[in-house]
């Protein structure tokens, strides 16, 4: 018998089957200006199409599904011989087959890819995190297996195809191929250097067999993987197939999965090496020059990841806000809260328009583009990714009660903001990554040629640039504040950015509330005076 007491009212509809590029003016725009003519109008209805398909009830409902549903492994099969699989759930293959197909591991090859694939891969995180993991290291592979023509001519049409197959089998005999990585250790971490894994090499020229273990290898159901191991000259690149060409299994004994706060829906796991056979990458004793490529590409999309989480945060806030009445009004239109709301979609603009800039310095190519990565990768992906978390806990507080609730998507959101800034070298790793491309003059030259096309715009900019300059002016004991030092390079960067090319209210709000130290610590303590109803219409995600 229904209870008379339960008349469902003021309660949100859900945040599906709308267009999650289209609605992201932010987003659109920076495609619309980063892409040639010649590429815009293919790019822009591909990007379209995929927008419709992550707002879908369904694909939604996939992520959903994968997340809740973690891999299991499985070391040995009912008559114990050891098989080393991981199991995922029917969602997790459709979903990392849509990605394969939308081109989220094809960047390289076609006009404009490296912008087209950033959008992308920002709007697939919003889908499933977890999925992002595999298509990111299969994407950031292709530089560092350059290194190696041959390998380069073998692999890299596997790994840019759009096809998904998740067979094990010889890699030559599969239409795609999906990457992995492997590069800490037990006792080493960051400090790859410290890695134990021994390179023994075989008759065949380029080969070794290897012996040791790595700490976090992602996805290990991928084809193949490029690791770290010390050979007679030093630490080298390494690739190591899943399946030998024979058909038989290579050695890569899975120990165990990790038990992650985030990320569920994408296995994490402990190998073990005895034996296993590679083929080098790139020359003896120069691994982490080689490798460097494949990292550069993946903190990048640490940045870009971290952007979509922010964005679909914000975008569940404000869609809450605006169905939801509460004191008389809808929330949208509470002034505490429209400052709450405008303040995170601050974050969330100035994130997607950074890294929607790294990625055309990576479709221009240029000598001068080449040096602004080399200093401004490691900023955003330091700055970025600390800014996620915060906003995923504020934008969740927006819903009341009901962000605490798993139904709701914000506990997921939550769970995995922090992990871009711990995965690919944590906040210091990016700090003194920072510093090293410091001693490059030509890496600052670039920067400042950036963040300089905007001076004069801005009061607060120019007056943050000047305050940046005499930063960098006294590099004396300079480690002990590299982080302030990092924090600075992409703030500025960020508002010469927003200057530029967002809406006056946007650039105004962000030079007062992040350059001109108009504003508190914590989100919603922007000036009041500022055009915050703007700002935050523009944040909406159905309007």
């Amino acid at each position: 018998m229904a209870g008379s007491t339960h008349t469902v009212t003021n309660q949100v509809p859900p945040l599906v089957q709308y267009d999650v590029f289209g609605s992201d003016r932010a987003l659109l725009e920076a495609v619309e200006r980063h892409l040639a003519p010649e590429a815009r109008e293919d790019g822009l209805a591909e990007l379209s199409a995929l927008g419709h398909t992550c707002g879908s009830a369904q694909v939604r409902e996939w992520g959903v599904q994968a997340d809740e549903n973690p891999p299991r492994l499985r070391t040995h099969d009912r008559y114990g011989h050891r098989i080393d699989e991981v199991d995922f759930h029917p969602a997790w293959h459709r979903l990392l087959g849509k990605g394969v197909s939308a081109g989220l591991t094809a960047a390289w090859g076609r006009p404009g890819g490296h912008v087209r694939r950033a959008a992308a891969f920002l709007m697939w995180t919003q889908v499933d995190a977890g999925t992002c993991c595999p298509l990111s290291m299969t994407h950031a592979a292709v530089p560092a297996l350059r290194a190696d023509p041959e390998l380069a001519a073998e692999w890299e049409p596997r790994l840019t195809s759009v096809i998904y197959d998740r067979a094990l089998r010889p890699a030559g005999q599969k239409p795609g191929a999906l990457f992995g990585m492997g590069m800490t250790e037990k006792q080493g971490g960051s400090d790859v250097r410290a890695n134990s894994t021994a390179a023994r090499p075989l008759a065949e020229d380029g080969t070794y067999a290897l012996t040791g273990h790595k700490w976090f290898c992602s996805a290990p159901m991928s084809d193949a993987f490029l690791v770290l191991a010390q050979a007679p000259g030093g630490l080298t690149c390494f690739l190591v197939p899943r399946v030998l060409e024979d058909g038989s299994r290579n050695v890569f004994a899975l120990q165990r999965l990790k038990d992650k706060l985030g990320n569920r829906s994408n296995a994490s796991a402990e190998v073990e090496f005895d034996g296993t056979w590679a083929r080098r990458v790139g020359e003896e004793g120069r691994g982490v020059r080689t490798i460097i490529g494949m990292v550069a590409a993946t903190r990048l999309d640490c940045v870009l990841g971290s952007a979509g989480l922010m964005r679909q945060a914000v975008a569940q806030a404000v869609h809450h806000c605006a169905h939801r009445e509460a004191f008389g009004g809808k929330l949208l239109d509470k002034p505490l809260m429209r400052n709450v709301l405008a303040d995170l979609a601050l974050e969330s603009e100035a994130a997607t328009t950074l890294g929607l800039r790294l990625a055309a310095a990576y479709d221009d190519g240029g000598e001068q583009e080449r040096a602004l990565l080399r200093i401004a990768v490691p900023a955003a992906k330091y700055w970025v990714t600390k800014r996620c978390a915060p906003v995923a806990v504020e934008a969740a507080e927006c819903l009341g009660g009901n962000g605490y609730v798993e139904e709701s998507g914000m506990p997921r959101l939550v769970r995995e903001s922090p992990l871009n800034s711990i995965w690919e070298g944590a906040g210091n790793v990016q700090a003194l990554d920072v510093l090293r491309a410091l001693r490059d003059p030509a890496t600052l030259d670039a920067y400042l040629r950036e963040v300089g096309r905007a001076r004069g715009a801005d009061h607060r900019l120019d007056a943050a640039i000047k305050g940046l300059l005499t930063e960098l002016a006294d590099l004396e004991g300079v480690e002990g504040r590299a982080r302030r030092l990092t924090e600075r390079l992409a703030l500025v960067l960020q508002g010469s950015l927003l200057v530029r090319y967002a809406p006056p209210e946007v650039a105004d709000a962000f030079c007062a509330g992040r350059l001109g130290g108009d504003a508190g610590t914590a989100f919603g303590t922007l000036p009041p005076t500022l055009d915050l109803a703007s700002i935050t219409n523009r944040a909406h995600p159905t309007p």
